[in-house]
């Protein structure tokens, strides 16, 4: 249902001149009067993304930790959904943002409380996110473990019964879930496998239900930016299909930690092949009554895609990296013909399996989904084009993960051409203040762009140390520094840096220490914020996460956060000039501002930064003290 909008137009006001004075009125006396600071940075941004709405265009908004950049950007974004009759999409870099934001005493909430403004902000989250009741019911088959009954008693009544599902609130999510393990939770969330578009669940399944009321909001959709991506992806698929897109048209759209777009786009224009699902997958359909011909085209199938991942495990290049390189050898080449050729045959027989009725119809659409997909990913393996492939671990199963090149294409062509107005909004889009690296890197030709610095006095607050050791002295000296019981937030280049620091902790200390993965994310920080953990590690918390004045008094960077050595960024550097110029120290440098960024969320905060630098990264030094925010001591 539209909403009024949050001043009264008048015929002689434009709507834009309109919202200009009541963005004024709420900046410099409502909100100061309730206790807010008055902020020229925010002031400035709030009026830099009204004129991008006016204008339909995209916006690099940089502005320092602090400049209240949310409500910034929230006071236009609500009005011109009103405006326009349709919502906002606010795309978060991961789902434990969005929790931040929309939280009870988050910036949406005190704008609520302080301007009598209902705002009616809705939850898109990404698929992996929601329970999937076909999986869910294969897993409770055989797990006996107490998280599988917590799930099943949470699931409500009436999804099972025969009548309407109106009534039923919409239910599943991840976060419904803090103390089940990631591991755990892949054995029953949604992926990709799963075709719902044939489900015989998917009016009863909660991901339909959340979709059903996300769709229904007057003024704010708040998503992942893998979520986003995802939709883009997928749009012209499921409207061909004659499903609806994942996310409804929208009026605008802003990029909460927009400078990790480009992940997200490269995620969700991947193909994935995994090493056991095909072969589960098709013994699922060998029910009696199919035919001898269909039985040996599957076993043929299972066959050839097992001696396909045999030689695919033989040419890995061994590293520690998530990422696996592989070195394609002619006989993987070769398998890899011959499994496009045993899906072409199998697809055949299908036609006829299908007319026979032997194989349940949900089962039998579920594979020839899937082989679609899969003989296009390994179409795409086999060209050696410009393809970027490897090898890691998905769901605890290995995954061939093959991504298309021309992601800048693919964005400038779904996303950039249409005349739709873009807020990129981060503290750190710009190397000096120069957006060109950023722009190319997302194919954005036509933009607008600015920055403000932080209204924080840093060296009032903050203290940073630098502590030049050997890594094989750097566990001890977080012990070291952990001893005192300050709240500390441990960061992480890498899942593995993260592992291999967790391996050396002696058993008795990990106790006391979260670590990201051992639980759903946003639960931990939820009891860390709480008091009740007093360390956190994480390897993906550089961004977004937002604990002021007590809740967090101390950051550790235990390394520099120079981008991986694997095959995605290995590709970045081999289609960069310069790669060391244009790839690792700008990936190194805003990482480790949006790290830095971490402690300082409010003028009442306070605390001490540490990055931990072992003899080589100790050579970089000044390649990043000039962004530090107040002059290290070196320790």
């Amino acid at each position: 249902m539209r909403k009024s909008l949050p001043f009264v137009l008048t015929k002689d006001r434009s709507f834009f001149e309109s919202l200009g004075d009541w963005m004024g009125d709420v900046l410099y006396d409502e909100l100061p009067e309730k206790g807010f600071e008055c902020r020229d940075e925010q002031i400035f941004m709030a009026y830099q993304i009204e004129q991008a709405l006016k204008e339909k265009n995209v916006l690099f908004a940089e502005a320092g930790v602090g400049t209240g950049k949310t409500i910034a950007y929230l006071l236009p974004a609500v009005s011109y959904a009103r405006y326009t009759g349709k919502p906002a999409l606010i795309a978060c870099a991961d789902e434990t943002l969005i929790d931040q934001l929309v939280k009870e005493g988050g910036d949406i909430y005190k704008l609520q409380k302080t301007l009598g403004l209902e705002i009616d902000v809705r939850l898109a989250k990404s698929r992996d996110q929601y329970l999937c009741l076909k999986r869910f019911e294969e897993a409770e088959k055989v797990v006996s473990d107490e998280w599988i009954d917590d799930i099943a008693f949470s699931i409500p009544d009436g999804v099972y019964a025969q009548g309407s599902m109106i009534a039923i609130q919409p239910y599943g999510d991840r976060s419904d879930y803090p103390t089940v393990s990631d591991e755990d939770w892949q054995k029953v969330n949604y992926n990709s496998i799963m075709q719902c578009s044939v489900c015989d669940q998917r009016n009863r399944c909660g991901q339909t239900l959340h979709r059903a009321h996300y769709r229904k909001s007057a003024d704010l959709i708040v998503c992942s930016q893998d979520f986003l991506m995802e939709h883009l992806a997928t749009k012209e698929s499921r409207e061909r299909e004659g499903q609806l897109a994942l996310l409804p048209e929208v009026s605008m759209m802003v990029l909460d930690e927009g400078h990790l777009l480009e992940y997200a786009a490269q995620k969700a224009m991947t193909y994935k092949v995994q090493a056991t699902t095909i072969v589960t997958l098709l013994e699922r359909l060998m029910v009696d009554g199919v035919r001898e011909r269909t039985l040996y085209a599957m076993e043929k199938l299972q066959d050839d895609h097992e001696l396909f991942f045999d030689q695919l495990r033989d040419d890995l290049v061994a590293s520690k990296e998530e990422r696996k390189r592989i070195n394609k050898s002619p006989n993987l080449l070769k398998y890899g013909k011959q499994l496009i050729a045993d899906v072409e045959t199998l697809l055949e027989e299908f036609v006829f399996e299908s007319e026979m009725y032997m194989i349940p119809e949900y089962e039998l659409n579920m594979a020839e989904e899937y082989l679609e997909q899969y003989e296009a990913s390994l179409r795409i393996f086999i060209a050696q084009g410009d393809a970027v492939d490897w090898l890691e671990e998905t769901d605890g199963e290995e995954t061939l993960v093959i991504m298309p090149r021309l992601i800048t294409e693919v964005l400038a062509e779904k996303l950039f051409s249409k005349k739709l107005p873009i807020i990129f909004s981060s503290a750190t889009l710009s190397v000096n203040k120069d957006f060109s690296y950023i722009a190319y890197s997302l194919g954005i030709r036509d933009y607008q762009s600015f920055s403000v610095p932080s209204p924080f006095d840093y060296e009032e607050v903050m203290q940073i140390y630098l502590h030049e050791l050997s890594q094989k002295e750097k566990t001890a000296r977080v012990q070291q520094l952990l001893r005192d019981g300050e709240k500390t937030l441990i960061l992480f280049k890498s899942k593995q840096a993260m592992l291999d620091f967790k391996a050396e902790l002696p058993l008795m200390e990990r106790m006391y220490v979260a670590f990201e993965g051992d639980r759903e994310l946003s639960g931990i920080v939820r009891d860390f914020q709480e008091g009740t953990l007093k360390t956190l590690c994480s390897y993906h918390l550089w961004e977004g996460l937002d604990l002021p004045e007590e809740a967090l008094t101390r950051v550790i960077i235990y390394d520099l956060p120079f981008p991986p050595h694997d095959p995605l960024f290995d590709a970045k550097r081999t289609f960069a000039e310069n790669p060391y110029e244009e790839v690792e120290l700008p990936f190194m440098q805003l990482r480790l501002q949006q790290g830095m960024g971490r402690l300082i969320r409010t003028s009442n905060d306070h605390g001490d930064i540490h990055i931990l630098l072992n003899e080589d990264e100790a050579k970089q030094r000044e390649t990043f003290e000039n962004i530090l925010a107040v002059t290290p001591e070196i320790k």
